[in-house]
């Protein structure tokens, strides 16, 4: 699962082995697994930001990978901001505004629905800026839909993928093992999909959780739930 020294000393613990964080330092950097960044900003120099509550806030994007034949093709998810549990991840020809708005609903239809979302401003998550710098363009299936529930839709700001940094940190943990699982059609690749969200959810300590797994941090408290939406009379 290519984990790093605080996944793996974890699970470590949780077998019952006595073997400090340090220990497992060395192991790594003397077999050269150990990568030396020194160009990265500490991580005590961030400002982060998560939301309070489970499905208080869902996050979405997409990402491109390429099968085994060279063909292309799109995954897309849906991660709890609170818990980074990841609600849905599904692989896609091309992942399209019916694609966002399917999706949406059968995570909803499984875990609840959000009170709101976080997207970029791709056009499959918003039209607002369609043909408008102000951004009153006509709003889009998933922006109706998210009006019909009640859901506050937030969108990051052009050009900066850090406000929706959880899932574009996913993107790299996913794509390490999806390197690692070399297939050739998009079913197979569906089928690896559903084991690393079952790992990533169930038994992946998250270091930004405390070392808890998505799955634990996800049920842990009572969830949010979308606002009652406007009265169209």
């Amino acid at each position: 699962m290519d984990a790093g020294c605080d996944t793996i000393h974890t699970h470590l613990l949780g077998e019952g082995h006595g073997v400090s964080r340090s220990t497992v330092w060395r192991v790594l950097t003397r077999a050269g697994r150990i990568q030396p960044q020194p160009q990265k900003r500490p991580r005590s120099s961030y400002l982060r930001f998560a939301a309070d509550r489970p499905n208080q806030m869902w996050q979405s994007d997409f990402t491109h990978w390429t099968l085994s034949t060279g063909a292309g093709v799109e995954i897309i998810g849906w991660l709890d901001d609170h818990s980074r549990y990841l609600l849905h991840l599904t692989a896609h020809r091309r992942v399209s505004g019916r694609t966002v708005t399917d999706t949406f609903t059968t995570a909803g239809a499984v875990h609840g629905f959000p009170a709101s979302t976080l997207t970029d401003n791709g056009m499959v998550y918003t039209t607002r800026y369609a043909g408008t710098a102000a951004g009153t363009g006509n709003p889009n299936a998933f922006e109706t839909l998210l009006a019909l529930y009640g859901i506050a839709q937030k969108n990051g700001l052009p050009y900066k993928p850090t406000t929706q940094g959880k899932i574009e940190r996913l993107w790299q943990t996913l794509k390490k093992h999806l390197h690692a699982h070399p297939v050739a059609t998009i079913e197979e690749l569906q089928v690896v999909l559903d084991g690393f969200r079952d790992y990533y959810n169930t038994q992946r300590p998250h270091r930004s959780i405390n070392r808890r797994t998505p799955a634990f941090a996800y049920e842990l408290i009572p969830k949010a739930a979308p606002s009652a939406p406007d009265d169209p009379n």
